[in-house]
């Protein structure tokens, strides 16, 4: 109870007032003291002191009288904002109107149960009063729906993240085209690794760049139809290790293992490291996100780094998405807001809205990511925005921190905006491309509502995520693979499955 309370006052004196707090009516928006309807937020104090300095009482003003809107903000050290969740949910008084949350946990569900927030469906769908939350994805919204109820607005992050990159000099050299197919991307592997595409007559290159973290294997083997993570089979939600296409993907990856055409330790080698075998020229294709593929090319003009194909070139990177059709979609977000029962009435629910909407417009987007004009930027004569206080984290501290009040759902980008180098403007088009053959996970939702996986969840992807590194390694064949799923199985796979499958029939009817 002692440390409870105390960390109640520490964090309460945490708190920025931009707007002081009035009476609201029955129906009615509660008011700050200029007669604007007043909203609460709690948000993340990553730094210290967010929205001081010089500047930041302009760029409050500037905000208050954007959205009219006053908001009082409670700044949270990130240390301590988990532990502070905890006690606003324990205590509803406590509860701002609005709150960022990281992700779904036990605490967040059972509260949603609780009904500690708003289900936001009833409002977001308006197009005339919330022109950019109403372009939120249903797919990604799926995600943060529980029993029907959609407790959050997500803060979007891009869906066609996921993707394929490769060195395009070592694939001209060798005369490669731009692989499509799963034979097509062996054949480049097998050729990277084989055919010395660095052209200095010693076998030292790998097709694929590796390391322990696995999450290439999950874009990979999504290329084979299997899903991702689960997959709508027969009228019945399915784990995608239960499919044959997903049998098909590891022994794929088996044969990329068996042939060589990877580094036999990949498995022990560390996250760090990773990009490093592409930069180096040990690796010539990186499977991730896109942006990672595109830093590699940064580091390639930066340096100077000779193309093998042709040395009056740099080195360059293409930025592939889908093979077979497909790659895999993210989560589509990162991060969401919910609205809490503090908004005690539709009229302080429409209030918060109102000003989320109104902070992913333009004129918002451009304060939050650039700061003021004519002190933090400038546009120059060709119309591009120029960043003046770039190297200033002072400077930062003045519109920074806003950003975690927006959501980005309405996929809008500044205008103007800063000129985009060659190498940013094709990640950004590849990005947006890969959107139409993004597979999402289906079951998302329903994971959520999980009592298995709530509390088995973590145990039970990492038993899947082994055993098919273990196979791919060949530390076991296919008997060892179903032993290990029977294990899944009976430490609640099988109920997870159950859980999932009830769930989505109730859905479909």
């Amino acid at each position: 109870m002692k440390k409870s309370v105390k960390a109640a006052a520490l964090l309460a004196s945490a708190a920025m007032v931009v707007g002081l707090a009035g009476c609201g009516g029955a129906g009615t928006a509660a008011t700050g003291k200029t007669g604007r309807p007043l909203v609460t937020f709690m948000l993340t104090d990553f730094e210290g002191s967010p929205l001081t300095g010089e500047h930041s009482d302009e760029v409050k003003n500037k905000v208050a009288e954007y959205t009219n809107t006053d908001v009082e903000f409670q700044w949270v050290a990130n240390d301590s904002y988990s532990e502070k969740i905890g006690l606003a949910l324990a205590n509803p008084s406590d509860m701002p109107m609005v709150m960022s949350i990281g992700n779904f946990n036990a605490a967040i569900i059972d509260a949603a149960e609780s009904g500690a927030f708003w289900d936001l469906n009833e409002f977001i769908w308006d197009e005339e009063k919330y022109p950019n939350l109403s372009k939120a994805n249903k797919n990604v919204c799926q995600s943060l729906t529980l029993n029907g109820k959609l407790i959050g607005l997500y803060k979007s992050r891009d869906i066609g993240r996921n993707g394929m990159g490769y060195r395009t000099d070592w694939a001209e050299k060798l005369g490669l085209g731009v692989p499509k197919t799963v034979e097509d991307v062996y054949n480049m592997l097998y050729q990277f690794t084989y055919g010395d595409p660095d052209g200095n007559g010693v076998k030292d290159t790998y097709g694929l760049a590796m390391c322990k973290h696995t999450g290439p294997f999950d874009i990979m083997q999504t290329w084979f139809g299997c899903g991702n993570g689960w997959v709508e089979q027969n009228n019945r939600m399915v784990p995608v290790h239960q499919t044959k296409e997903y049998q098909d993907a590891l022994d794929w990856l088996r044969k990329i293992y068996e042939d060589g055409l990877m580094a036999p330790d990949w498995a022990v080698r560390d996250t760090s490291t990773w990009a490093d075998q592409v930069k180096k020229g040990e690796s010539g294709v990186f499977v991730d996100v896109m942006d990672g593929s595109r830093r590699i090319w940064d580091y390639f003009v930066n340096n100077k780094v000779p193309s093998v194909a042709d040395p009056s070139k740099l080195a360059s990177m293409t930025l592939l998405g889908p093979v077979n059709g497909k790659t895999q979609a993210t989560t589509g977000y990162n991060g969401f807001l919910v609205i809490t029962k503090a908004a005690k009435t539709k009229a302080q629910v429409e209030a918060c809205l109102h000003f989320i909407d109104k902070m992913d417009d333009n004129e918002m987007l451009l304060l939050t990511t650039y700061g003021l004009e004519g002190v933090n930027y400038h546009v120059d004569n060709e119309g591009y925005l120029v960043q003046d206080t770039i190297g200033d984290p002072s400077a930062l501290k003045a519109y920074g921190p806003l950003n975690q009040s927006q959501v980005f759902i309405s996929g809008k980008t500044t205008d103007p905006a800063p000129k985009d180098n060659p190498r940013v403007q094709k990640q950004k088009e590849v990005v947006k491309l890969n959107e139409q053959y993004a597979v999402f996970n289906p079951a998302l939702a329903y994971l959520v509502n999980s009592p298995t996986y709530s509390t088995q969840g973590a145990i039970l992807d990492q038993l899947l995520s082994d055993a098919r590194t273990q196979y791919i390694c060949g530390r076991i064949d296919k008997k060892g693979l179903e032993a290990e799923y029977t294990k899944w199985n009976k430490q609640g796979g099988e109920h997870l499955v159950a859980e999932v499958n009830e769930q989505y029939q109730k859905n479909k009817r």
